[in-house]
């Protein structure tokens, strides 16, 4: 069976779903701050989390860093392990205060400048660096995470699974059309398809592009 294209397969998705509008956010602090909740939780939790921040008047920079970290551990406490993203949103305010006089440089600045700060910040790793970059700020640079692995591997593209996080976002990268939109859309479009059919225990007989898919084909 002929491997199906990259950009194939997300104007197939993109045809059963439509628009994503991702990521669920208002303004670069709010969706960089649920990059970092999002982390090993649900969206539901991370949306529960925000909402507390927002009743509290506390989506804001300064705010939210001069706040009582216990009281700021209680809001985000739906996202689970609370004290350990607490620091990590600490660590990624903190390093946004350092240039909240001139937050243009993150819309001008190199990408790859960026990225090498973000990932400097303790508890910010690739996939929440890029949803940052991406989602936040608009740059150009594609999100793969455990959903993508899962997606493609089943789909035929089984050197997936054994390849480091930058060799397949440069595939990606490679494969489709350099525009931030797609990149936003194909990174939300997978996410709910994965949620939706491509689960740990895959509907198959409920997906509309297993028509496609070796691995529907081998079950």
């Amino acid at each position: 069976m002929k491997l199906p294209s990259v950009l194939s397969i997300y104007k197939a998705l993109y045809e059963i779903y439509g628009s994503q509008n991702w990521w669920p956010g208002d303004g670069w602090l709010e969706i960089s701050l649920g990059a970092v909740l999002t982390q090993n939780t649900s969206w539901t939790n991370v949306a529960r989390a925000i909402d507390n921040l927002k009743k509290s008047e506390l989506l804001d920079l300064l705010k939210l860093l001069n706040a009582k970290p216990d009281y700021v551990k209680l809001l985000i406490k739906p996202v689970g392990f609370f004290n350990v993203k607490y620091k990590r949103l600490i660590n990624l305010l903190e390093y946004f205060k350092l240039h909240e006089s001139n937050m243009n440089r993150f819309s001008v600045l190199p990408l790859t400048r960026l990225r090498g700060e973000l990932l400097e910040i303790n508890g910010i790793g690739p996939e929440t660096a890029d949803s940052i970059l991406l989602y936040a700020f608009n740059r150009l640079i594609f999100v793969v995470d455990a959903y993508t692995r899962r997606l493609f591997n089943r789909l035929g593209y089984s050197w997936m699974g054994e390849v480091s996080y930058k060799e397949i976002q440069n595939f990606f990268m490679w494969e489709i059309p350099s525009d931030v939109n797609i990149y936003n859309e194909y990174h939300a479009l997978i996410v709910v398809h994965c949620k939706n059919f491509c689960k740990k225990k895959p509907l198959c007989s409920d997906c509309r592009i297993s028509s496609i898919c070796t691995f529907s084909i081998q079950t």
